[in-house]
């Protein structure tokens, strides 16, 4: 049982950055083709640029099915399959707690972080059916476990996550297909960048968000979304893999 892609085709979303850069450029080096999809082309293109000729960057919204749609269908005929689905795309919150968050943050956190996840999933799944095996890594987060890690709709967005992670996993067992996830910790990544946070929420969440003050790298992440898609893990199906130095064990 091996970590190594040779002549597999792993399709990341949000690769643009961070996390998803990171998974793009592990899997890739492991010896995948990658398609580095994010919502900004330029960022897509970035992180192809600096794999080289094995990555094709594309541009999706992952919140709309005409997207996601024109995105799996170019990558499936650029490439013939798809045998890695990294649902790596998300936003966050403004950490609004449920009686203060508009319901249009919650409607776009919830649209983009579950139904894009499934979206993806959705259109991706057909193609791993008809290879007879797949394997799917979800980044849900420790707000998908517990409920003062963010704000509502995140939270709320990421327990989905793990929902959905586990009725694929059930779902496909016997289709070949593998569905796990990873549930980062605080990670050196722009996701928050230029957030303004609801004080009222900010201020409740501090003392659990304190508790996960180690910084984790994106590139920790990415080495644990590789495993769990390789052969290495190949018995591990619907398994939810805190990557926080140990913050669920507090």
């Amino acid at each position: 049982m091996t970590t190594t892609f040779d002549d597999s085709v792993a399709l990341i979303t949000g690769a643009g950055s961070g996390i998803g850069r990171a998974m793009a450029v592990a899997f890739a080096k492991a010896g995948a083709r990658v398609v580095t999809c994010d919502v900004n082309e330029a960022s897509a293109r970035e992180t192809a640029a600096a794999i080289g000729d094995a990555a094709l960057p594309l541009a999706a919204d992952i919140s709309d099915e005409a997207s996601v749609s024109a995105l799996v269908e170019a990558a499936i005929s650029a490439y013939g399959r798809i045998d890695v689905l990294c649902n790596n795309a998300g936003i966050m919150d403004t950490m609004a707690l449920p009686a203060d968050i508009p319901v249009e943050q919650w409607e776009r956190v919830l649209r983009v972080n579950l139904t894009g996840t499934f979206l993806v999933t959705h259109a991706v799944l057909p193609h791993m059916l008809a290879q007879g095996r797949g394997a799917i890594v979800n980044t849900a987060s420790e707000a998908g476990i517990r409920g003062g890690a963010a704000g509502a709709a995140y939270t709320a967005s990421k327990h989905g996550v793990v929902g959905l992670t586990r009725s694929v996993a059930w779902a496909y067992a016997k289709d070949g297909i593998r569905c796990n996830a990873i549930l980062p910790g605080p990670t050196m990544t722009n996701i928050a960048t230029g957030a303004s946070f609801d004080p009222t929420g900010a201020a409740r969440l501090g003392p659990v968000l304190a508790l996960g003050e180690r910084l984790a790298q994106p590139e920790q992440m990415a080495d644990a979304a590789l495993f769990l898609a390789s052969d290495a893990a190949s018995f591990i199906n619907g398994a939810l893999v805190p990557v926080d130095g140990g913050w669920s064990a507090a």
